[in-house]
């Protein structure tokens, strides 16, 4: 009998210590990683890793898979990019506990928030659940490509409590909040990693009104953070404008250190927020210089509408002739579209904003007007564009108008042309403010929001990303020689650090005892694909994809789930209950 289930021989290690790569081989059995060094002994499967790097699997702390976790077992997109654990219930939104009569109402709140179809969650879920326990219960039968753990979502059980009591503004009674407590301490003790809420007026149900947790007191917030404290464990994380007048890092602050238990934010250039990214970070730490343990997830790239004509949103959707034919089949609509007669008709009307939610309007000028804000997504696009590239300047250089040069760039690729327009993180033209925060102990690489916003942004490739473009070829800072992240640290932020964030000590690094969660990539040819919508959720749902070339291998729990970028058919991830401990294992000789 082999020595080992699993070997892989003279891989370049990148361990996620932050320490500097070393070649080994690495040994694994029953799952967990056995040795790492020269080893002598055979395996049941060897793979050759000469010249690859060989990395943890990436854990992504923030997602929005709670439906799809219950019927999908590949777990795309994040699966395809070195994805082994997921965390969702993110920002407040989820479905348990669930009341039979409020199905329809926590669908229409995720399919608000998150972009993602409310017909696709409607045809895929089964709800064999009630209470928040039984849906642990629910994704525990499902095994897939990935681990998934996820929050207690505040909308989910504020609608619990309050049932038809739960509109805009409502102010819960102290029962009803010792009943929201009592329903998170349940969920926490039954294995969820912590609580969410999100009290930002950009989230709203798909009938615009604005999310459960926006107009909560810090009583109720520190409420229920004391009661997850009960249970011994827990990440309270929280979407938020982060209004001045609210004193959201008095009451974080107060929380962390009421309870011992981290607290965790969206850290975001916004238009929604009032503070400046550097006045958050300052008070985070004000805080956290007074005992707290606040922590900041940033994204690495400009948070970005993908437009599309069959997308969400693209410049013309507020244009008479478009909203004519938007309820049209794609068949349809692009022979309208590649008319130009039509095209002529189109591009000389007005935006008719009629019903358009009044507190967005400054956004949707942006994306129906804001050509030196978007940019042509071709093949080889960079996701840190200089204004040189923007529509704007190609239209002027090409010496056409800017929205005839957007018209013709969605019509390209038989109507499948892209348009990306960052609307958070990009208000300076780069990407220079991230350097200093991706060095900083207390932010976490975060916000991909994979499985959300399913026909507007594809950010759940961001750990490709982060090693495409911020290790490897970022252009932007090659004038100063400086500006990059180093391989080590990287695969550290993507890995063991946000692993640790949610108790998660058993896996982000290869030694002896973790689980045997890892990438295997060929750093030189790692690249980011075109994206493309599909229309494969249940119901005919559509959703932004990306893949990437580059990953040899992606294992989990000793098992490869992917050998360049197509699934084997493994399902060797499950749901995760509560923190994790490293296996007490003895390497073999």
């Amino acid at each position: 009998m082999a020595t080992y289930d699993l070997i892989i021989r003279r891989g370049t290690v990148v361990d996620g210590t932050g320490e500097e790569r070393f070649t080994a081989d690495i040994a694994v059995k029953d799952g967990l990683i056995a040795q790492v060094g020269t080893i002598t002994g055979d395996a049941t499967q060897e793979i050759d890793a000469s010249g690859m790097i060989v990395t943890p699997g990436f854990v992504d702390v923030h997602t929005h898979y709670d439906g799809q976790a219950t019927w999908d077992q590949e777990m795309a997109p994040s699966s395809w990019h070195g994805v082994t654990t997921v965390i969702m219930g993110n920002c407040g939104v989820g479905f348990a506990p669930a009341a039979p009569d409020r199905h329809e109402w926590l669908i229409g709140l995720m399919e608000g928030v998150e972009d993602i179809p409310g017909t696709a969650l409607t045809e895929g879920m089964k709800w064999d659940w009630e209470t928040f326990p039984q849906y642990l219960d629910a994704l525990e039968k499902l095994p897939r490509t990935v681990d998934v753990g996820t929050h207690v979502p505040h909308g989910a059980v504020r609608a619990y409590v309050l049932g038809d009591r739960e509109k805009p503004g409502a102010v819960p009674t102290d029962d009803d909040i010792a009943k929201m407590g009592n329903i998170v301490e349940e969920g926490v003790r039954a294995g969820a990693l912590g609580f969410s809420t999100s009290r930002t007026v950009i989230h709203k149900s798909v009938d615009g009104e604005l999310v459960p947790g926006t107009t909560a007191t810090a009583e109720e917030l520190i409420s229920i953070g004391k009661a997850m404290a009960r249970a011994g464990h827990g990440v309270f994380e929280l979407a938020s404008d982060l209004k001045r007048e609210w004193n959201e890092f008095d009451w974080m602050g107060k929380l962390s250190r009421d309870t011992g238990l981290p607290v965790t934010f969206a850290a975001l250039q916004s238009i929604a927020k009032e503070m400046p990214l550097d006045e958050q970070i300052a008070a985070m730490r004000a805080e956290n210089d007074n005992g707290a343990n606040i922590v900041a997830q940033i994204a690495l790239r400009g948070n970005g509408i993908v437009m599309a004509w069959q997308g969400t949103v693209h410049p013309f959707r507020f244009r008479p002739s478009w909203m004519a034919i938007s309820d049209l089949g794609w068949a349809e609509q692009k022979a309208k579209l590649l008319d130009p007669v039509f095209k002529d008709q189109l591009l000389a009307e007005e935006n008719d904003f009629t019903g358009a939610p009044q507190d967005l309007i400054h956004l949707f000028m942006v994306i129906v007007n804001g050509w030196s804000a978007q940019f042509e997504m071709d093949p080889d696009f960079d996701y840190e564009p200089s204004a040189e590239s923007s529509i704007q300047a190609r239209a002027e250089k090409a010496g056409i108008d800017p929205q005839e040069y957007a018209y013709d760039l969605l019509c390209r690729d038989d109507g499948k042309g892209f348009i990306y327009l960052p609307i958070l993180n990009y208000q300076d033209g780069n990407l220079d403010f991230l350097e200093a925060l991706q060095a900083s102990d207390d932010t976490v690489n975060s916000l991909s929001d994979g499985g959300a916003h399913c026909g507007t942004i594809c950010d759940a490739a961001s750990p490709t990303f982060m090693l495409q473009h911020w290790v490897r070829d970022r252009k932007r800072a090659a004038a100063r020689n400086s500006g990059k992240v180093s391989l080590e640290h990287a695969i550290k932020r993507q890995c063991r650090d946000t692993a640790l964030l949610y108790g998660l000590e058993d896996r982000g690094l290869i030694a002896p005892g973790y689980l045997a969660d890892l990438n295997i990539i060929d750093f030189d040819r790692l690249k980011l694909g075109k994206p493309w919508l599909a229309f494969d959720l249940p119901a005919g749902g559509k959703r932004l994809l990306q893949k990437a070339d580059g990953y040899v291998a992606t294992i989990k729990g000793g098992v490869v789930t992917f050998r360049e970028g197509e699934w084997t058919g493994a399902t060797p991830g499950n749901l995760i209950r509560g923190p994790q401990q490293v296996a007490m294992l003895e390497a073999a000789e």
